[in-house]
C-alpha cells in the first residue's frame, strides 16, 4: 500500500520513526523512501539526517561495483604512458652505468709450491732466494720452510698468491723450472681461492 505525504508532514514522521529505530524496514524500502525525499533533510531533523546520510553510503559502494572501468591491478592498462617509459628507461641507464662503473673483485689464488732440489748437496738457501727474486705482476711471494725429504735432501716449500687474471700457474712453474742449477722439479702442493 502507497501512501503519498507532503515533504514535511513525512520528515516529521520519519523523524519520531527514525529516532528510535535505526532504518525503515529493509535496504530497499530505506533506498526507495531516499529516492522519494530527493535530497538530505534540513538542519531541524538530525535523525533523518543521519539516516539519510548512512542509507547513500551504503548505496555509493553498491553502485561503484557495478563500474567495469575500475582496475584494481592495472594489469589491462592498454594505454602507455610515455613519461613513466621515458623515467623508466632514464632509471635503467643509470643503474647500468653505475653497475659498469663498479670495479669487479680481483680474483687471487693462494697457492703452495713443493720446489724439490736436484740433491743433497744443492744449496738450499740459495734456490730460495733465486725463487724469491722471479717477479710477474700479479704475483706476491709469502712465507716459505725447507721440509725434509729424505737422505738430507731439503724440498723449498713456498707460498704465493696470485692474480688470476694476470698469472698463468704454467708459466710461473715454467720459470721455476729455468732454474736449472737449484731445480728438479715444481709441484703444485696446494691451491686456494681467496
Amino acid at each position: 500500500m502507497s501512501v503519498t505525504l507532503e515533504l514535511p508532514l513525512a520528515l516529521h514522521i520519519l523523524e519520531g520513526y527514525l529516532s528510535e529505530n535505526k532504518y525503515i524496514e529493509s535496504a530497499d524500502a530505506d533506498a526507495a523512501v531516499a529516492k522519494a525525499l530527493g535530497s538530505a533533510p534540513a538542519a531541524e531533523f538530525p535523525a533523518v539526517g543521519k539516516w539519510y546520510a548512512e542509507v547513500n553510503k551504503a548505496a555509493a559502494p553498491a553502485a561503484a561495483e557495478d563500474d567495469d572501468d575500475i582496475d584494481l591491478f592495472g594489469s589491462d592498462d592498454e594505454e602507455v604512458d610515455e613519461e613513466a617509459e621515458k623515467i623508466k628507461a632514464q632509471r635503467l641507464a643509470e643503474y647500468q652505468a653505475k653497475k659498469a662503473a663498479k670495479p669487479k673483485p680481483i680474483a687471487k689464488t693462494t697457492v703452495t709450491l713443493d720446489v724439490k732440489p736436484w740433491d743433497d748437496e744443492t744449496d738450499v738457501n740459495a734456490m730460495t732466494e733465486a725463487v724469491r727474486a722471479i717477479a710477474m705482476d700479479g704475483l706476491l711471494w709469502g712465507g716459505f720452510q725447507h721440509v725434509p725429504v729424505g737422505y738430507g735432501i731439503k724440498k723449498l716449500q713456498i707460498n704465493c698468491v696470485v692474480e688470476d687474471d694476470k698469472v698463468a700457474m704454467d708459466d710461473l712453474t715454467d720459470a721455476i723450472c729455468e732454474l736449472e742449477d737449484f731445480v728438479q722439479s715444481v709441484d703444485v702442493a696446494a691451491m686456494q681461492k681467496i
